[in-house]
């Protein structure tokens, strides 16, 4: 693809967030959310491959259909209330078909189904955009509007987002489709505390960009898309595998690595609710995305596939170091510590 043609893409990107994070109107953020979608159709068919056409067009037919369903939740509103806010969501009806279409943006279950097929088709820095950038708009409109939604139906789609995204991600060959499994997880853990305390939620997400950031920019230097090639790439690298692992433990929300840090946080709080079965849920569903992280290291650093003695010698070879990376990974394993800092900023 042209530069050119890339940088206005970016671009647009950039400005339809932005645009959906300023607006207090619902059809600035409408036309927002539909900027940002027509950007970022273009950046996954730029690989001229079929599965790359497929993945475009699935995440084309799901996208539209939630900010239809979006433009018609507000219409419905504005025919209720005469006003067009986004604060004001008075009717009960327009708040359950906005929370459906914020949940299908954001690929939290049941609503999950586009998310594995469409990352499968996508080279690893659409990957990146698609599993953080795009997460932003929708997050910003259910920040909100979050008094005016159901918290029942809430927690219940994040508890069954927990649970498919430990459970869809265990036999999963592909690191593509382990991370949107991932990602689907993590999401579930954002929408049960949304609706107790936003600032909990910011902080798992800014949690959950940190990490996935640095697992697909680790992917993209190690060039590793499925297990088999991560299982050799220790040769290509050997401190980069090795802080691979520990961001996948991060992931997993073990101590002390800063992944901990909100599920602990999250826990502690829909406990004060009087919810400490959905906690226990939670933190139950949280060991099967635990076994894919821990499959997935246990394959990279005890197990070696058949390989010729001459690729031994590539991590002799000299890498160009990425501070993107470097720091991302830090911020991902060493943040528990600072956890009052933390605190206090958000």
């Amino acid at each position: 693809m042209s530069p050119y043609a890339m940088s206005m893409l970016l671009s647009s990107l950039s400005a339809g967030t932005i645009i959906t994070l300023t607006s207090t109107h619902w059809f600035l953020a409408w036309v927002g959310l539909e900027i940002n979608t027509l950007a970022m159709v273009p950046l996954m068919s730029k690989m001229q491959h079929p599965r790359a056409t497929e993945a475009a067009t699935k995440y084309f037919l799901t996208q539209a259909t939630a900010s239809a369903l979006l433009l018609f939740a507000a219409a419905t509103n504005a025919w209720y209330t005469g006003e067009w806010t986004i604060m004001n969501m008075q009717s009960n009806a327009p708040s359950l078909m906005l929370m459906i279409a914020l949940m299908i943006k954001l690929a939290v279950a049941p609503f999950h189904l586009w998310l594995p097929d469409v990352i499968q088709g996508l080279d690893l820095m659409t990957c990146l955009i698609l599993s953080t950038w795009q997460k932003l708009a929708p997050f910003a409109l259910l920040i909100q509007v979050n008094s005016e939604l159901n918290s029942s139906l809430m927690t219940f789609m994040g508890v069954v987002s927990i649970i498919v995204g430990g459970w869809g991600g265990l036999n999963q060959p592909q690191m593509r489709k382990m991370m949107a499994y991932s990602s689907i997880a993590h999401l579930g853990w954002m929408i049960i505390v949304l609706t107790h305390s936003s600032n909990l939620m910011m902080l798992n997400l800014s949690m959950y960009l940190i990490m996935t950031s640095s697992m697909f920019l680790m992917m993209m230097s190690l060039l590793s898309t499925n297990i088999n090639k991560t299982s050799i790439s220790w040769m290509k690298n050997l401190p980069l595998m090795s802080m691979m692992m520990v961001v996948l433990m991060s992931l997993g929300g073990l101590p002390p690595m800063s992944g901990f840090l909100p599920k602990w946080l999250v826990l502690e709080e829909i406990v004060k609710q009087n919810m400490v079965v959905i906690a226990t849920i939670a933190a139950l569903s949280t060991m099967l995305s635990l076994f894919f992280y821990l499959r997935l290291t246990y394959t990279v650093s005890l197990t070696t596939s058949p390989t010729i003695s001459t690729s031994k010698v590539l991590w002799r070879l000299k890498m160009n170091a990425n501070k993107v990376l470097s720091m991302m990974v830090i911020m991902s394993t060493m943040l528990l510590p600072l956890t009052p800092t933390i605190l206090n900023l958000f």
